[in-house]
């Protein structure tokens, strides 16, 4: 006994020490985490601070007491925040955060440059990075018990531009946020654009967090707009894109073409839409919110990272919470297999992935994105398996993960049915793979670190019905 947990600390020292090592400094000062150091590879944009992949390693120090880079990273990134009132020849709108930033030298002068968008694979802007901003910013402050960070001018004012473009008036009859293929963690075409669960479950947090963030200023308008989309957004969410065998059955025997408001298939989903796979998959005991819904379409496919934002979040009741883990552990070997957590499934194979993602050879079936399993997403897991009280399920992931990360250098992805193989084009020492086992082991280790990132259930004002 003694040897292994001589051995487990071996281990966290040797990924304490990748990540001090992934350390970026701007003018001295801490200010964030390169994605990887694979020195088999060519750099490419990996040797950049990306905001969605600094979270894990931001709450790695926070829990350790280390909350200066935190801060240096929100700062900094704050001042990157585009202040352009449109967009038009790959310019960011106004309240984006950029996707990644790196320093740069000229002479003796240090200045950082922000990618957007603009140079990414397909030139999609990436609307999670402004919804992870605000959630790092609350959890920097219930680390750190500093209330003063958020509440100067320009992190109102930050803030403020996050919600008016998340809040826009648009053409929509739904509370959901419409966004393009490839704008938030699946960064390339996979069929998730509309109204993708990743987002809405970001959006509803970010929404929660700003409204603990933002001062009353006399102009309560911002407090308004953020309650009101809130009790839409979660009983939206809650009714239209829960899926269980109660549900699945409403949806088999849906009439299609109703007409007029009090209709029970306000979407005009068609039964055969329902994939042959979900019938038999679909445990007694389990269900999981869809991957998308719009008009005349479900993505029954289930997408992690969304499921367990909901979860954290409270977007999904308690109820709900319970049967997604359910799933997991009924699901384990789809779900989990030999390295946590895949991040959807199943996979798009054939001609779908032909269509879906054109021909895209990156996202080949179970690979990547199409169904590849993400180390990142461990501390995800964990944390809402801890909040529901399902801390077998988080100990026991922990422990698969811990039996290969070391081994095989904390790879960014798995590729696999049950991730078995070591990603195609997948880099070592990822960082967010370091950060994310690192983070998981503390939220065990710690249950009261959950609040930095997880929310009680919410009360926001009513839903409406559509």
């Amino acid at each position: 006994m003694t040897s292994a947990i001589d051995k487990n600390s071996q281990f966290e020292a040797e990924a304490w020490e990748l990540l001090e090592k992934s350390i970026i400094y701007y003018q001295g000062k801490p200010i964030g985490t390169v994605a990887a150091h694979d020195p088999e590879l060519d750099a490419l944009n990996y040797d950049q601070c990306f905001l969605r992949d600094f979270v894990p390693s931001a709450l790695v120090f926070l829990m350790h007491g280390k909350a200066e880079i935190v801060r240096n990273f929100l700062v900094e990134t704050l001042k990157l925040q585009s202040h352009e009132k449109q967009m038009d020849c790959f310019e960011a709108g106004a309240g984006l955060m950029p996707a990644s930033f790196k320093v740069h030298f000229n002479g003796n002068e240090e200045f950082l440059v922000a990618d957007f968008g603009e140079q990414a694979i397909a030139r999609v802007p990436p609307i999670d990075s402004c919804m992870w901003w605000i959630l790092l910013l609350r959890a920097y402050e219930k680390a750190t018990g500093d209330l003063s960070l958020a509440r100067q001018p320009d992190f109102q004012a930050g803030i403020k531009l996050i919600l008016d473009l998340c809040l826009v008036h648009r053409f929509s009859m739904y509370p959901t946020m419409l966004v393009p293929d490839g704008a938030f963690m699946i960064d390339r075409r996979m069929g998730v654009y509309e109204h993708p669960l990743e987002i809405q479950a970001l959006f509803y947090a970010s929404l929660r967090a700003a409204s603990e963030l933002l001062l009353p200023d006399g102009d309560d308008s911002y407090f308004g707009k953020v309650n009101r989309r809130l009790g839409s957004l979660k009983y939206h969410i809650r009714n239209y894109y829960w899926l269980d065998l109660k549900r699945l059955g409403e949806i088999y025997r849906y009439k299609g073409n109703e007409f007029g408001k009090e209709i029970v298939n306000k979407f005009n989903i068609h039964s055969e839409s329902i994939p042959t796979w979900l019938t038999e998959w679909l445990p007694e005991t389990g269900g999981y919110l869809a991957g998308n819904l719009g008009p005349g379409r479900i993505d029954f496919r289930f997408f992690a990272l969304g499921n367990l934002m909901a979860i954290l979040a409270s977007l999904a009741s308690e109820g709900e919470s319970q049967s997604i883990m359910n799933l997991f552990s009924q699901r384990w070997q789809d779900l989990i297999g030999y390295m946590p957590v895949k991040i959807c499934f199943p996979a798009l194979e054939g001609l779908e992935w032909r269509i879906v993602t054109g021909c895209d050879s990156k996202n080949s079936a179970w690979s990547y994105h199409n169904g590849g399993n993400w180390p990142v997403l461990l501390w995800l897991f964990v944390a809402a398996a801890q909040k529901v009280g399902r801390t077998e399920l988080a100990q026991a992931a922990i422990a698969i993960a811990e039996k290969r990360l070391f081994k095989d250098k904390f790879p960014e992805y798995y590729d696999g049915n049950n991730g078995r193989l070591i990603g195609k084009e997948a880099r070592i020492n990822q960082t967010w793979s370091i950060a994310g086992l690192l983070a998981a082991k503390k939220f065990v280790e710690n249950p009261d670190y959950l609040e930095l990132i997880c929310f009680a259930e919410g009360v926001e004002g009513p839903g409406c019905s559509l």
